[in-house]
């Protein structure tokens, strides 16, 4: 079944359903940047909100799509239910009340009924897409730590661990990306072609991803912190956000003291 009926049978499904209040698209369908691999993103607008009944109606109508294979019922989160039927198409729903929908606007989300006109209501566009000061802040100092405990990984000749943390600092470098181009509607993790530059693209696919072995894992380790360090700091720099210069410092010292390695970059 094709997404466009997807959706429609859905709709019909449920139109007229005993306190539903309104359905809407959202994620990529709600803001038009669907294409043939997205899933679709769905806000279930009923008066008592994600309960046990509701959760049923919202089965009944997937199960009229095609079989499911997987069914995930407010388990990651307590208004979310994600489904995968036999063709693998994708559905999430979130289930609020009438008056949770305060958080979404207007460009973000795109009404199949709406029986009490709240689109009209939502604000017209999603806020400012970049992170607090507070939460860049946090996001540096994680990258440090987890820079940090490079010395713990090899100290213990934890190889797989030591992989693992050059994965957590690619991570946070595709948010520091992210947030150097600020771009709405950023959707979900597998759209970051549309998030990030060229420049920036070729930034991370040129990084290494090393084998779980100590000089390996230690030059990568070094690589990220040479390709996020120096941007990090001239982003917070940019927003207003304090560099937690002490915090850095002592972290570098500390490597230089288990494994002798420096700073790879000099701050400006």
């Amino acid at each position: 079944m094709d997404h466009q009926t997807v959706i429609d049978v859905v709709a019909e499904a449920l139109r007229d359903a005993p306190g539903i209040r309104g359905l809407f698209l959202s994620g990529s369908y709600g803001t038009g940047m669907a294409d043939a691999y997205s899933d679709i993103d769905f806000i279930l607008v009923a008066e008592d909100g994600p309960t046990d009944a509701v959760a049923a109606l919202w089965r009944e109508a997937i199960e009229r799509t095609g079989k499911i294979i997987l069914w995930w019922d407010r388990t990651t989160r307590p208004a979310l239910i994600n489904a995968i039927t036999a063709d693998w198409t994708r559905t999430d729903v979130v289930i609020l009340k009438p008056g949770q929908m305060g958080g979404q606007s207007r460009d973000a989300v795109t009404p199949l009924f709406d029986h009490d006109g709240i689109h009209g209501s939502l604000a017209e566009r999603s806020g400012d897409p970049r992170s607090s000061p507070a939460r860049l802040r946090y996001q540096i100092e994680e990258f440090i730590r987890i820079l940090g405990l490079l010395h713990l990984a090899m100290g213990r000749k934890e190889y797989i661990n030591g992989v693992l943390g050059v994965f957590h600092l690619r991570n946070h470098l595709v948010e520091l990306l992210i947030e150097e181009t600020a771009a709405p509607h950023r959707g979900g993790v597998l759209h970051l072609n549309r998030l990030l530059t060229e420049q920036q693209k070729a930034l991370v696919m040129s990084l290494p991803v090393p084998a779980p072995e100590r000089a390996a894992i230690i030059a990568a380790h070094l690589d990220f912190a040479r390709a996020y360090l120096p941007r990090a700091r001239r982003l917070a720099a940019e927003r207003g956000v304090e560099w937690p210069e002490r915090f850095e410092a002592i972290t570098w010292a500390m490597l230089a003291e288990t494994l002798s390695i420096e700073r790879p970059y000099t701050p400006e």
